[in-house]
C-alpha cells in the first residue's frame, strides 16, 4: 500500500531534465545547437565518405573563381591554328610546319574529348591545383571540429576527474596530484607541445597512434587538462564541506555517488565553460602545429592547412579559400561558445 502510495506522488524532475526546459526557451542558445548539430552532421557525413570524399580532385582550372564572381578571361588564348591560315590557303612556302596544324589540330580534338572537361568556375572557387574550396572546407572541418572536440573532451575529462579527487579527498592524495600540476606547469606550453610532438610523431611511439589526427589529439589533451583541474578542484574543496553533501552521507551515499552525482552537476557550468575555451583554443592550436609541420600529414586537409595555403593565395588576389576557411570557422566557434553560454545558464543552480 505504501509503494502505491509512493508511485502516485509526484515526482520532481532531475536536475539535467530541468536544465533542458530552461534551454528550450532559450532562443539563442536553440539556434546555436542547431548549427553546431549541423557541423557535426556534416563531420560524420564526410568520415563515412559521402560527402567531399574526392576533395582531391581537380575538377577545375587553377584558381577557378567562385559562381558569383563568373569566369575570368585574360584574353591570353587563343585560337592559334585557326588564325594562321583558312581552309583554302596554302601557305606552305611562307611556313613550312603549315602542313603539320591540321594534325595537330587533330590530335588535340582526340586529347580533349578523351579527357575531363574542368570547370572555369567551381561553388566557392577552386584552389591552386583546381581543387574544390568547397569540399575542401568540408574535410577540413571533418579534421578540425573532430580534433578540437575530442581533445577538449579529454583534457575536460582527465583534468575533471584529477581535480574531483584532489578536491574532496585532499591530504597525500591531493598533494600528489598538486605535484603532477606543478610539473606540467612548470614547462614552457610551447616547449612540452614540441616535446610530445617529438615522441609521438618521430619517437619510439610513432606508427602506434594510427593517424595524424590522434596524435595531435593525445598532444593537446595532455598539455590541456591543468586548467580545468585547478578549477574543479577548488569547487570541490568548496562543495565537499555543504549541507546537501553532507546529508547525502547521512542516507549512505558512496564517495563516487557523492562526487559525481551530487556535487558534479552543481559545478557543471565551470566545467562547461572551460570545455568551450578548449574547443576554441584546440581549433587555433591545429591551425598552427599544422602550420608548423606539427599537424595533421601533408596528404590531409583542416582548416588550419587552408589558411597557410591562403597566405600565398591572397598575395595573387586568390580570397576565396581564406573566406570559406574563416567562415566556417567562425561559424562553428561562435555557434559552440553560445551553446555553451547557454548550458552554463541552464545548468548553473544560482540561475534556478
Amino acid at each position: 500500500m505504501t509503494t502505491d502510495i509512493l508511485q502516485a506522488l509526484p515526482k520532481s524532475p532531475g536536475v539535467w531534465a530541468q536544465a533542458w526546459s530552461r534551454l528550450k526557451t532559450d532562443r539563442v542558445g536553440m539556434v546555436s545547437l542547431y548549427v553546431t548539430l549541423f557541423f557535426i552532421v556534416l563531420v560524420l557525413l564526410a568520415q563515412l565518405g559521402l560527402v567531399a570524399s574526392n576533395w582531391q580532385k581537380e575538377v577545375g582550372t587553377p584558381f577557378a573563381p567562385p559562381h558569383f564572381v563568373g569566369k575570368i578571361t585574360d584574353g591570353s588564348q587563343t585560337a592559334v591554328v585557326d588564325t594562321i591560315a583558312g581552309p583554302n590557303v596554302d601557305i606552305s612556302d611562307v611556313d613550312p610546319l603549315a602542313p603539320r596544324y591540321q594534325e595537330w589540330q587533330q590530335r588535340a580534338a582526340q586529347f580533349k574529348t578523351t579527357t575531363t572537361e574542368k570547370s572555369d568556375t567551381l561553388p566557392f572557387g577552386g584552389d591552386q591545383l583546381g581543387r574544390d574550396v568547397l569540399s575542401k572546407v568540408i574535410k577540413g572541418a571533418q579534421v578540425s571540429i573532430t580534433v578540437g572536440l575530442a581533445a577538449a573532451l579529454f583534457a575536460t575529462l582527465i583534468g575533471t576527474i584529477l581535480g574531483a579527487i584532489g578536491g574532496y579527498f585532499g591530504g597525500r592524495v591531493g598533494d600528489l596530484l598538486e605535484w603532477v600540476y606543478n610539473v606540467f606547469t612548470a614547462i614552457p606550453y610551447i616547449l612540452l607541445v614540441f616535446a610530445l610532438a617529438a615522441v609521438l610523431k618521430s619517437g619510439p611511439l610513432a606508427g602506434t597512434l594510427g593517424s595524424g589526427v590522434w596524435t595531435v589529439v593525445i598532444i593537446l589533451s595532455l598539455v590541456g587538462w591543468t586548467g580545468i583541474y585547478r578549477l574543479v578542484r577548488a569547487e570541490y574543496m568548496k562543495h565537499r564541506s555543504r549541507e546537501y553533501v553532507r546529508a547525502a552521507e547521512a542516507i549512505g551515499a558512496s564517495h563516487a555517488s557523492r562526487m559525481f552525482t551530487h556535487i558534479l552537476p552543481n559545478i557543471s557550468h565551470v566545467v562547461l565553460v572551460q570545455l568551450s575555451l578548449h574547443v576554441v583554443g584546440f581549433i587555433k592550436a591545429e591551425v598552427i602545429l599544422s602550420f608548423l609541420g606539427l599537424g595533421v600529414p601533408i596528404d590531409m586537409v583542416s582548416w588550419g592547412t587552408m589558411l597557410s595555403e591562403a597566405q600565398t593565395e591572397l598575395v595573387l588576389g586568390k580570397w576565396w579559400q581564406l573566406v570559406a576557411a574563416t567562415t566556417f570557422m567562425a561559424a562553428f566557434v561562435t555557434a559552440f561558445a553560445l551553446l555553451t553560454d547557454a548550458l552554463r545558464d541552464a545548468l548553473d543552480p544560482k540561475l534556478r
